[in-house]
């Protein structure tokens, strides 16, 4: 039930995870509030495990896709 995304796709995290894992070369768990509900970043890459690379303000995570859900680029825009 793992959803899909796009390299370059925008996405919000939706749940906050127990923790979350830095997406550097050596990764590193940080605390949760380090990324807030409602954050939107960019997906910068697929990682094995069933995890989405996903850049935000304060750095890039690696985030399991039932935490994050695309951005409807449609329904935000005010027209």
């Amino acid at each position: 039930m793992s959803k899909e995304f796009t390299v370059g796709e925008k996405v919000r995290l939706v749940v906050l995870p127990p923790y979350v894992k830095t997406a550097d070369p050596m990764p590193m768990l940080r605390p949760p509030d380090v990324i807030a509900v409602g954050e939107e970043g960019i997906v910068i890459d697929r990682r094995p495990g069933g995890y989405w690379g996903v850049r935000f303000t304060k750095g890039a995570f690696l985030l399991d896709s039932q935490y994050i859900e695309s951005v409807d680029t449609n329904r935000t825009s005010d027209q």
